[in-house]
Formats: structure tokens, C-alpha cells, sequence
């Protein structure tokens, strides 16, 4: 499944910490961006380690794209974010 995942997380360590997490299962495309190809089990491992730094002020979203979708995503201008080793330091 095409997952798109986007964060918003209040506090600078959590959100170097779903950072990580989300770094390990896809691509970075924006700042609080994710695109995942993942299985049912890869969905369901990533979802819980999430759940367990998210705190109530936070909000992660999931928005699954079907393979008709996944040809549609238009990009336009910017450039890919560049990893760094210190994140919202």
C-alpha cells in the first residue's frame, strides 16, 4: 500500500524521534512529509511505535493512495529536503 504521512508534533525530541522512525519506513518529500510503500505488517509496526511517542497536543495522518491515485501525484518546483544529521535541533 502507497502510504502519504504528515505530522505535527509540538515538541523538538518527539519529533526528531517520529522523524526517525518514519525515515526508516520511506521518503522524506517535505517537512512533516512522508511517502511509504509498505505491507500490512511494515503499516501496522510502524503505527504502533507512533502511537507510543505521540502525545494528545500531536496529530499524525495516514492518507492511502490506490495504484490510479499513486499516478496522479503532480510535483511541482522545490527541491527534495536535505537530510541533515540534526533535526529541529
Amino acid at each position: 500500500m502507497f502510504v502519504t504521512i504528515s505530522y505535527d508534533v509540538s515538541e523538538d525530541k518527539r519529533r526528531t524521534k517520529i522523524h526517525k522512525i518514519l525515515k526508516s519506513y520511506g521518503q522524506w518529500v517535505q517537512y512533516s512529509i512522508f511517502e511509504c510503500e509498505l505491507n500490512d505488517t511494515q503499516y501496522a509496526k510502524l503505527r504502533s511505535r507512533l502511537s507510543k511517542l505521540i502525545k494528545d497536543e500531536d496529530s499524525i495522518r495516514f492518507y492511502f493512495l490506490c495504484a490510479c491515485c499513486q499516478g496522479k501525484i503532480e510535483r511541482l518546483g522545490g527541491t527534495q529536503p536535505l537530510d541533515s544529521t540534526v533535526f529541529f535541533a
